[in-house]
């Protein structure tokens, strides 16, 4: 069962305004908890139809936490083939001050932190699930999560391809040499498009496959249906970037 809740239009809040342009939830879809040291850590799994086996997908959320926007994505995966868990780093904890940890500790410790950690235990449980094929994984972050995500991909070789959007980068950034296929997603103007621009330039001189695009006019959070800078033309040409360029790498 889904639990969903009265959202603003920001998407900072968890919406029953789940669907927009997601495929609606079928009962595949709902709440799961997975083990993270003693742990019980909250998430929301969205299934494909069928018996698989299936790529699996880690989507990581914005400062907004687990949210309908969130969630939705994660059914918007689903539907395309990709069990999909949407991690919560927020949930159960003190939000302000959780939020003031995690962010902290991105920018202190990109590379090494407890959060980075907590993705590592969400992607083992989901490589576990049944109708999982574990050696076609990958993670989607939007903001906070896709800075997440790009250093995360530093680390983990589990990782096959990940989609950061509007994010920022780990230092120091020649560490993306170890990084996995990146599809990446910014606007422009905004404080993520000179960081865009500089992890295409450092990705192109280390070798690693790498499709990432500047979306003049489009504003933060501009993959966001729920959010009030929404960009349809630029929220379309990217989810088709990024599923052909998951294609390639997770089929």
């Amino acid at each position: 069962m889904i639990d969903e809740r009265s959202g603003s239009n920001d998407g900072s809040n968890d919406g029953s305004n789940d669907g927009g342009a997601t495929a609606a939830d079928d009962g595949r879809s709902g709440a799961i908890q997975f083990p993270f040291g003693a742990q019980a850590r909250p998430g929301y799994l969205a299934r494909p139809a069928g018996a698989g086996p299936f790529p699996g997908l880690i989507v990581i959320h914005e400062i907004y936490g687990l949210n309908g926007a969130i969630r939705a994505v994660a059914r918007r995966f689903a539907g395309q083939g990709y069990m999909t868990l949407a991690v919560d780093l927020f949930g159960g904890r003190n939000r302000a001050l959780c939020m003031f940890r995690v962010i902290t500790s991105l920018l202190a410790r990109p590379l090494k932190n407890g959060s980075q950690d907590e993705l590592k235990a969400a992607l083992d449980w989901l490589a576990e699930q049944p109708g999982v094929d574990a050696q076609r994984l990958g993670a989607v972050g939007f903001c906070m999560g896709g800075s997440f995500a790009v250093a995360w991909a530093c680390t983990d070789e589990r990782l096959k391809v990940i989609a950061p959007f509007y994010a920022m980068n780990p230092r120091p950034l020649a560490a993306v040499s170890r990084s996995c296929p990146v599809v990446g997603s910014y606007p422009d103007p905004d404080f993520t498009t000179k960081p865009g621009r500089a992890l295409d330039a450092t990705l192109a001189r280390y070798g690693v496959p790498h499709d990432i695009k500047i979306y003049p006019g489009a504003q933060h959070s501009f993959f966001n249906e729920q959010g009030d800078h929404y960009n349809a033309d630029a929220a379309q040409d990217a989810w088709a970037r990024m599923l052909a360029f998951f294609s390639e790498r997770l089929a």
